[in-house]
């Protein structure tokens, strides 16, 4: 049986949960703790936010080259293949690379909403610990620069002009879903955890559609579903 390993507060683990939910197949799913160096001891790789484990296939734990090349492995229903052009990937991929730090500072304040960081003091704690040394401020900062952050990014990804291409085609691709969807989804939805921002009425419905149509709900991880 296909088995994945995934951190519920990792968005690229979160992608290939989504993707395999959307194919229908039967996967075995086991959220990983903090304190996990034996798992991947076991595994015989280095400690990710996700390991796949599909029979006959090494070990995955790339979400977006899963995400690219599991149509190859899991020939149920596509999500890449015949749906998005090489052009089309990069594309969206530079606009995840042009955007990708702020984005992680905006996630940084609300990943402690998460089981596997937050409902644990000790792993709460060593998380904080770790923001403060990446980002040279503490969580509770990062939340106090959320709106400037915010609006950072919303000015630099074209966030309200996403939110109505989104609206009016449905998906971001030839208005047919697709990994693209997945990704975007993913990736923005911890925006929607950010206290007091204007995150886009259409883009939450987007979110919505993209969970409706892969079968789960991206907040399954939380501490509180509400």
């Amino acid at each position: 049986m296909i088995r994945l390993y995934h951190r519920w507060s990792s968005m690229d683990a979160q992608k290939v949960r989504l993707a395999l939910s959307y194919k229908a197949v039967e996967f075995c799913s086991e959220p990983l703790a903090q304190d996990d160096d034996a798992l991947w001891f076991d595994l015989g790789t280095a400690r990710a936010d996700l390991a796949l484990l599909i029979p006959e296939q090494p070990i995955q734990t790339d979400a977006i080259a899963i995400l690219a090349s599991l149509d190859d492995q899991v020939t149920a229903v596509p999500i890449h293949n015949g749906l998005v052009d090489t052009q089309a990937w990069q594309a969206l991929l530079a606009w995840r690379d042009a955007n990708k730090n702020v984005l992680m500072r905006l996630y940084a304040p609300v990943l402690p909403a998460f089981i596997d960081i937050g409902a644990n003091a000790a792993d709460l704690a060593q998380y904080k610990a770790y923001a403060g040394r990446t980002y040279g401020m503490s969580v509770e900062a990062l939340s106090n620069d959320r709106y400037d952050g915010y609006n950072q990014f919303a000015a630099q990804s074209h966030l309200f002009e996403l939110g109505t291409h989104l609206a009016k085609n449905k998906f971001y691709l030839n208005g047919s879903f697709s990994a693209c969807d997945i990704v975007l989804a993913c990736d923005l939805f911890p925006l929607q955890l950010l206290d007091g921002v204007t995150f886009p009425i259409d883009l939450m419905y987007y979110i919505k559609r993209i969970e409706t149509i892969c079968h789960i709900s991206l907040r399954d991880g939380l501490i509180s579903r509400l």
